[in-house]
């Protein structure tokens, strides 16, 4: 079923990564979400796959439907600093110190339906052994990609220590 001019779906070559189906991921942050949030849980599991990392994210008891921000940060704390939550994630993994949205820790938005959200997403900013020992960081908002140094994406709601599996 291809449209005029383009090539139809069936026309790519590889199927899914079977990373995914057969694979054992490298890595995983169990996501918590804050005081403000405390039925928000969520997973993220990191493989590894052409030189990066497949990232495959699901959540649920998201503060409504819409999109939120999601990063990987500096330190592997997800502990509160006073009013700010999981303050001791630190920044954005930036490790070649770019301007955002060019930051290793990166990630494209997360779409929540009724609560709930589920996402796959490549990205060769980073392998699965050089994040773990950091935090994956879930935000109220969704990334504008321009706003320094973090995109506009508001409070962080959920936060999980990304761990060797």
């Amino acid at each position: 079923m291809g449209e005029k001019g383009g090539r139809a779906m069936s026309d790519h070559s590889g199927p899914l990564p079977g990373v995914l189906l057969e694979g054992r991921p490298a890595a995983r942050a169990l996501l918590r979400g804050s005081d403000a949030h405390p039925g928000l849980l969520g997973e993220m599991l990191f493989y590894p796959w052409q030189g990066g990392s497949l990232v495959l994210t699901r959540a649920v008891g998201l503060p409504g439907d819409g999109f939120f921000a999601l990063h990987i940060h500096a330190f592997s704390s997800c502990r509160t600093g006073g009013d700010v939550a999981y303050l001791g994630a630190g920044g954005h993994f930036n490790p070649a110190g770019r301007r955002h949205p060019d930051h290793a820790g990166d990630l494209p938005v997360l779409l929540s339906g009724g609560g709930r959200a589920f996402s796959v997403n490549y990205t060769g900013r980073f392998t699965p052994g050089q994040v773990v020992g950091r935090s994956a960081v879930l935000h109220a908002l969704p990334d504008d990609y321009r706003s320094q140094p973090t995109g506009g994406a508001g409070a962080r709601i959920a936060c999980g220590v990304i761990r060797p599996v």
